[in-house]
Parts: C-alpha cells; structure tokens; sequence
C-alpha cells in the first residue's frame, strides 16, 4: 500500500509540474555537486536509490553493510558484474531478487520504470541516463537525479562518485576510510613513476574481452583503461591511434608495434565464445589455462610479450571498478616487475575484503601465463 502511495504521488507530482504549477520545496534537504557539476538538492534523510548500473552494487558494498538495502531499483544488468558475483550477493542478501528493475546506463532511459519504483534519489552515470527533458520531469515528481562516473574517467571521479553514494546512503565516514586506503596505495605508485624516464615506459598492448571474436583486436585508446597504464609508468600503444576511449587496433599494427608487455582481460562473459576466462567463478589452473589459448593465436603469439612470458590477464571486472586498486598494482608489478617487486596485489585485495567488502571478491581476478 505504502509503495503504491508513492507511485501514486510520483505521478501527481509529475501531473502537476507538467500543468505548471511548483513543488513545494522540501524542509529539510541537503545539496550535492553531481559529476556533471550540477548542484542538486536531495531530502536529508535519503530510504532508497535506484542505479543504472549494476557495478554500483560493488561500490555499495564497500561502504554499507548490506548493499542491497538502500536500493529502490536497479538495472540487473548481471553480466556486467558476472553471474558468479551476482549470486555471491544473492545468497548474502536474498532481497536483491525482489528489487525492480529498471533501464541500464547501456540502454535507453525509462523513465516510466525510475517514476514507478520512486527512489528518493535517481542515481544515473555520467555519459548516459536521463534527457534533460527527462531529469525535468523526474524532479517535478519529486526525484532528484544526481550522477556519478566511476567508467569515463575513473582516476578523477571515483572518489567524488563514492563520496556522492556514502552522503545519500549514510556511509560517508566509510566512504572516506577506502578513499584514503585507495589513495594511499596509488601515491605509493605515482611517486615512483614520477622518477622514470620517458624513454624507461615499456610499450604495453592492452586487449579487452580478448577472445570475444576472431576479429583483432579491441583496445584502449585515450583514457579509460589506458589510463591505468600510464598511470604506472607504462606506454598505451592504443593511444596513438585511437583518439576515443576505446576502439580497434588491426593485428598487423599491433604486431608492427611488438609490444613489451601484452594484458588481455575477459571474464565469464567470454566463456561460450572461448575467449579469456577469470574472475569470481574460476581458479588459477583455468584462469591460466585460458590465457595460454588466447596468447597463442596467430599474431598474438608471436609478439616479443608472449614469447618472453610477459603476457596476463585481468578480469574485466576488476576495471572502472572502486576497487580497481587492485587491478592498478597488478598492471605496476607486471609492467616494472622490479620497481613494483614490494608491491602485492594478493594482499591489498585480501585488506579490501576483510575490511571494507561486505561481499568479499573471490576467483582468480588476474593470472600471467608463468
């Protein structure tokens, strides 16, 4: 009855602006800088969210002790966390299978579905989410929408977006707590890296969902994932000529260019397709098992990387993720195996989970093929 009430006043509500009149605003209320730099007032005591996507669930789980309970909706878009995680969640918090769904940040807006499930707040991602048209109507029905970016350029947003989700969810204190664990670990990184040369960068081949297709081959170009190369003191061959975020490198490019090091990511995503397998679900011998296939197609095997053993594998989840500290010191030991050689991401991951995770990540999350 109450959540059909709420339906109910939602639709007035929106009734209502669209004739022209104003909402009242509210008594109490707080105001929040989103990641689109818009100053939006949110009600004080923020119930429930509704997120577009689903790897919030992940950011959730580091600041509350159950995730699931301030969720008004979410987009069930499992394969973006992967099915093994997805249950992992599921077991824990049961409620999860009841939460509505709506549209994922990967599809169009439905505005009709965030108007039924009535979240005090609309939690959208940068790059996607709602019109204007659409944020108008939301706020007249009494929505605010605030977004929030840990995917187009996670090394200036993540902290901002986990802050946002810990001041509407009640966990800023814990918010902050894996904020300065996570940044403590990159200073660690960053000031190393500030001491090489330009010419001590490696080049680095980064081949998302490796194995998705015979075509060759989807990479990072300038941001995005080339990002964490840089960051630890390697060189992105994709960034010299792909201007997007990510694209397609032609084998013969990447093997004109014989790259140093090779990284491909994948995860259960990949299983039916045959291409690189890792993460929560699998263990070591098959997370390797599966690289030493996807490192010995044509071309790819015969790269200097690949013969040399440098070549890995990180799950892809493990990317644009708030706790892709882990991934961003798998990437620095890998890439200056000697600078890096007192860094260890086993251990950070394993802090993370007993400190921070209220579902802890389990599975091989990166793998080389020695």
């Amino acid at each position: 009855m109450k959540t059909s009430f709420r339906r109910f006043a939602a639709v007035c509500g929106l009734m209502l602006a669209l004739g022209g009149a104003l909402l009242p605003r509210a008594a109490d209320a707080a105001q929040i800088t989103d990641l689109r730099g818009r100053t939006v007032t949110v009600p004080d005591a923020v119930r429930k969210i509704s997120i577009d996507d689903g790897r919030f669930l992940v950011a959730l789980a580091l600041i509350q002790p159950d995730p699931v309970k301030p969720l008004a909706a979410w987009p069930r878009d499992i394969h973006r966390i992967g099915d093994a995680t997805y249950q992992q969640y599921l077991k824990r918090f049961p409620a999860l299978a009841k939460v509505p769904q709506v549209a994922s940040s990967a599809g169009s807006f439905n505005l009709e579905a965030v108007l039924a499930a009535a979240p005090d707040v609309a939690v959208v991602s940068v790059g996607s989410g709602p019109t204007d048209a659409q944020i108008a109507q939301l706020q007249a029905a009494g929505i605010p929408v605030v977004f929030i970016d840990f995917f187009d350029n996670p090394f200036k947003n993540q902290a901002p977006s986990l802050r946002i989700l810990g001041q509407l969810t009640g966990g800023a204190a814990q918010a902050d707590a894996y904020i300065a664990f996570s940044r403590q670990h990159r200073d660690k990184i960053a000031q190393r890296v500030a001491r090489l040369a330009a010419k001590d960068r490696p080049a680095v081949f980064l081949e998302a969902h490796a194995g998705i297709s015979k075509d060759c081959c989807n990479s990072p170009g300038k941001g995005n994932m080339g990002e964490y190369i840089e960051f630890v003191g390697g060189h992105n061959i994709g960034a010299d000529v792909l201007k997007a975020p990510t694209g397609k490198l032609n084998l013969e490019y990447v093997m004109s260019r014989d790259p140093q090091v090779y990284i491909a990511t994948g995860g259960a995503h990949l299983e039916k397709a045959g291409g690189l397998v890792l993460g929560a679900g699998y263990d070591a011998a098959r997370a390797r098992a599966s690289l030493n296939a996807v490192a010995q197609r044509q071309g790819i095997a015969q790269l200097s990387a690949v013969k040399a053993g440098r070549a890995y594998g990180l799950a892809h989840q493990l990317i644009n993720s708030p706790i892709d500290i882990v991934a961003i010191e798998a990437f620095a030991t890998w890439i200056h195996p000697e600078l890096f050689k007192d860094v260890d991401p086993v251990k950070t991951l394993d802090e993370i989970n007993k400190r921070f995770l209220a579902v802890p990540y389990e599975g091989a999350g990166w793998i080389g093929l020695k």
